[in-house]
């Protein structure tokens, strides 16, 4: 099977790039340096020639809700387009958990990208995944001022984002099939917590401070709005685990 990747390079694009191969799919990962523009939809149209199925991780570290809407819409619709162009017959979008019940900032922007892909003419699978252990990486970064770092207090079920790529991989090797079950960690976690240990694991300095963010997205994951329902597929890495791994090289706890 030939797969295409949007967003091929990011943190879990590169594990779907890896599990592809790895199980001897031919894959073509879109990126600007293979000649593709994902916004202008420049070099689409020959990148999926012979294509038979589209994973899309694409994404960016805007958390404004109007330049992540423009960017997910604008994206979904070029590649959808393309998609129809070329003849492919399934499209698989990676979305997030609890996104309906917390419509809000990013959220709505994956929201609106979800209605794009629902919409359109190319038979589709939309799997939602829960915060990858990655997560507290970024925030841990993201949120720091004159070297205290801010910890959203918040609630979540952190996944593996090598097992949410080994899912999306799976979902592409199958038909279209709408919208998959969630798929959380097996243990919920708080942010806060996650990131007072990572930064502790990995020898990061500074007081970490938990805090209540006040924007609606984050008052609804603090109360646990947007956690995996009993329908859920529970995945195998533990955050502790995945911790383990940073310890010994912590470099990686900082990219994606």
């Amino acid at each position: 099977m030939k797969i295409a990747i949007a967003g091929g390079t990011g943190t879990v694009g590169r594990h779907a790039v890896d599990v592809a191969r790895e199980r001897g799919h031919d894959v073509v990962v879109l990126t600007r340096s293979n000649g593709v523009d994902l916004m202008t939809g420049e070099g689409l149209v020959d990148a999926l020639a012979g294509v038979d199925v589209v994973v899309d991780t694409a994404n960016l570290t805007s958390t404004s809700a109007k330049a992540a809407t423009e960017f997910f819409t604008t994206v979904t619709r070029r590649l959808l387009d393309a998609e129809a162009a070329a003849g492919i017959g399934h499209h698989v979008a990676l979305s997030i958990v609890g996104i309906d019940r917390a419509p809000y900032g990013y959220y709505a922007a994956k929201l609106a990208q979800e209605r794009v892909v629902e919409s359109g003419t190319v038979p589709w699978t939309i799997l939602r995944a829960m915060q990858f252990h990655e997560f507290a990486g970024q925030m841990l970064h993201g949120l720091t001022v004159a070297g205290i770092h801010l910890a959203p207090k918040v609630r979540t079920q952190p996944v593996a984002a090598r097992e949410v790529g080994e899912h999306l991989v799976a979902l592409a090797e199958g038909g279209p099939a709408g919208h998959a079950p969630d798929l959380a960690g097996p243990k919920e976690e708080r942010l806060d917590d996650m990131i007072r240990r990572l930064a502790a694991a990995t020898g990061v300095r500074g007081p970490v401070i938990p805090v209540a963010l006040p924007m609606r997205q984050f008052a609804a994951m603090r109360r646990g709005d947007t956690l995996p329902g009993p329908g859920a597929t529970i995945a195998r890495q533990t955050f502790d685990e995945w911790l383990r791994e940073q310890a010994a090289a912590p470099e990686a706890a900082t990219t994606g």
